[in-house]
């Protein structure tokens, strides 16, 4: 049997703006292999089609995002500094997720612990010993009342919080997904119901927490998956992720279909983040670029790069509004970019290793950054 595909393209007109887009349909074939459809011919041909798909993106980009925002005022003097630093690690901190009451986090470390923080106090509010090392995520339900961590455990655990800071949270863990791999990223979709999380088996996968029943797979990637991220509507039922093969896929919730593609980077993508509004996505990469890409346009829009910079991003975030882009770098730097004119606007500097995560505070106000081979966060806000 041969797996042959018909490619059908449409060109949309919508607010004056050519969108093309591309439906790819299988269809079996009855007939036996001919003898010149060998792998060589076949992967020449799926070549030649993905050229063919690249030039009719191409016809459609007649501008570049820095000349359509050459107009645009630029950005004034930009000061960032470390508020708080947040210590009690012993090991790399690998993820870190912060609570919708804009106080909260919660980190995973190389030490095997998990850790809720206050970021105002800087105490510890609660902490929870894994059974492996190497906690590669952790994710706060919307709620607040309980968080999700894993790693080379290959599980996704939830663990309910409380308001006694004494409980033993370990007693209360629930054992919610289980992949063939390690666990590389978690998030909560709009309820503490469900969460959709990635992993080295080259798989994402959707999961109901109290039943720990899988609900969808999603399969596309042809290495490990190392992260994910869910679009910001609250009606949003997509999801990008990025990984290994240097492709970044957006999914279908309800279908566990990719309905997009996106394959520009030269190295691993480390990090992936949907722009404020959705309709965009950045993405970071071993190949020491950041990415922007408009989901409307179907196409990479910007790349965010300098020549003095050699090390991969290990993680980007936006800022509330979307104009600026923070990418933490393994040079032991972030970056600032602007968005719209794709330059740097700031370094910030402070970190003794490299920057293995950072999130952005719920209102914008302050990110946090965790950086490796040394057990603290960093708490940053504007200042002057």
């Amino acid at each position: 049997m041969c797996l042959k595909f018909i490619i059908q393209q449409n060109i949309v007109l919508v607010d004056n703006v050519s969108i093309c887009k591309f439906y790819i349909n299988p269809e079996m074939a009855t007939q036996e292999v001919q003898p010149n459809e060998t792998l060589t011919n076949l992967k020449a041909e799926s070549d030649t089609l993905k050229t063919k798909l690249e030039d009719e993106r191409a016809k459609l980009h007649d501008v570049e995002l820095h000349q359509v925002a050459e107009k645009v005022d630029g950005l004034g003097q930009f000061i960032m500094k470390t508020r708080r630093t947040l210590k009690g690690h012993g090991n790399k901190v690998l993820c870190m997720d912060w609570c919708k009451d804009k106080r909260r986090i919660v980190s995973s470390s190389q030490d095997g612990k998990v850790i809720v923080w206050d970021a105002f106090t800087t105490n510890k509010e609660h902490a929870v010993t894994m059974p492996c090392t190497w906690v590669m995520a952790c994710a706060y339900a919307p709620s607040g009342c309980a968080v999700a961590c894993g790693g080379l455990d290959n599980k996704c655990s939830v663990y309910p919080l409380s308001l006694d800071k004494n409980e033993n949270l370990a007693a209360k863990k629930k054992s919610v997904a289980m992949h063939t791999n390690y666990l590389s990223a978690c998030s909560f979709t709009n309820s503490d119901m469900q969460i959709l999380t990635s992993s080295g088996d080259g798989t994402c996968a959707l999961w109901d927490v109290e039943s720990g029943q899988l609900l969808q797979s999603f399969h596309g990637h042809a290495a490990d998956v190392l992260c994910l991220d869910l679009a910001p509507s609250e009606t949003g039922n997509t999801f990008v992720s990025g990984g290994c093969d240097k492709k970044a896929n957006v999914w279908d919730m309800r279908s566990g279909q990719c309905i997009q593609s996106f394959e520009t980077h030269e190295s691993d993508i480390n990090s992936v983040r949907y722009y404020p509004s959705g309709d965009a996505f950045a993405s970071g990469s071993d190949d020491a670029t950041c990415r922007l890409y408009d989901l409307r346009a179907d196409r990479e829009v910007a790349i965010y790069s300098k020549d003095s910079i050699i090390f991969g991003a290990s993680s980007v975030d936006f800022s509330l509004s979307g104009r600026l882009l923070f990418g933490g770098y393994n040079d032991y730097t972030i970056n600032v970019w602007d968005v719209l004119k794709g330059t740097r606007v700031s370094i910030l500097f402070g970190h003794e290793n490299r920057v293995s995560t950072l999130r952005l505070s719920p209102d914008g106000t302050a990110f946090c950054s965790g950086f490796a081979n040394i057990s603290s966060l960093m708490h940053w806000a504007s200042g002057s």
